[in-house]
């Protein structure tokens, strides 16, 4: 029913919708001496232009410039800093997590490189649960996981790393295990089937810094026997680079490590 949807025009509150835009105009860097053109823009009278600032004024929002006009107050500020403190890596990727989790109704994790380790540090379970050793903390070396391959793989993509090292400790020779991650590179995404635990099937993709270098990974997984179907494992993909760049786009990246 009408009445019950709230993005109804009829539940907006004007007032509030006219200070939220001149508070937006001010923290743009918007002049206010002109209080008529500043109406102008907002759609709004002069007079009610002045109850407007007198009001953000008031709250703290704003503060008076000693040559006129306005910038935004301590107490936007505090705000704005409180809220993104809590858009670090880690904190928003808990929301991407558990939407990763509740849209596949799989297992969905986000891990942290850690040398040639992966940590994982968030975990989000569907109801029907998974059978699996992998927990919050859990420590796994990257080349053993789809997580960790798909750091590897973007690292390698991202400044050339080479794989003779790791490959000696992955039992591997350095030529397959480049072509390995070279193929997951191209396509954005690692795969292991039963690769960690035995029955189980995961993908992930890396997330980038702004440095292009991989920050962490996203990954899901579930018993193997879902991703049977190649629509199936499509979905998951597209889903996964979908999060993957969500997550790089609402998180505060630059500062993990």
């Amino acid at each position: 029913m009408a009445e019950d949807n709230d993005t109804s025009t009829n539940a907006l509150v004007t007032p509030v919708i006219r200070g939220l835009r001149l508070l937006e105009y001010i923290a743009q860097g918007g002049n206010t001496q002109n209080l008529s053109e500043v109406g102008r823009l907002i759609d709004v009278n002069r007079v009610t232009v002045m109850r407007l600032l007198a009001t953000l004024e008031h709250e703290g929002m704003i503060e008076k410039l000693p040559g006129g006009g306005h910038q935004v107050g301590l107490r936007y500020l505090t705000m704005s800093a409180t809220a993104l403190a809590g858009h670090d890596l880690v904190a928003a990727g808990r929301r991407v997590v558990r939407d990763l989790c509740q849209t596949l109704g799989l297992a969905a994790y986000l891990s942290l490189p850690d040398g040639q380790d992966i940590v994982y540090v968030v975990r989000e379970m569907p109801p029907a649960g998974l059978v699996s050793l992998i927990t919050i903390g859990s420590r796994v070396a990257a080349h053993r996981a789809a997580p960790g391959q798909a750091i590897l793989a973007a690292r390698r993509a991202a400044d050339g790393s080479g794989v003779s090292r790791l490959a000696s400790s992955a039992d591997i020779s350095p030529e397959k295990l480049a072509a390995q991650l070279d193929d997951i590179a191209r396509s954005g995404v690692a795969w292991s089937h039963s690769g960690l635990e035995q029955g189980i099937s995961a993908c992930a993709a890396a997330v980038l810094g702004p440095d292009g270098q991989p920050v962490a990974a996203l990954s899901v997984a579930g018993p193997s026997a879902r991703f049977d179907d190649p629509s199936v494992q499509a979905q998951v993909g597209q889903k996964i680079m979908q999060s993957v760049r969500q997550l790089s786009s609402i998180s505060n990246i630059s500062s993990v490590q």
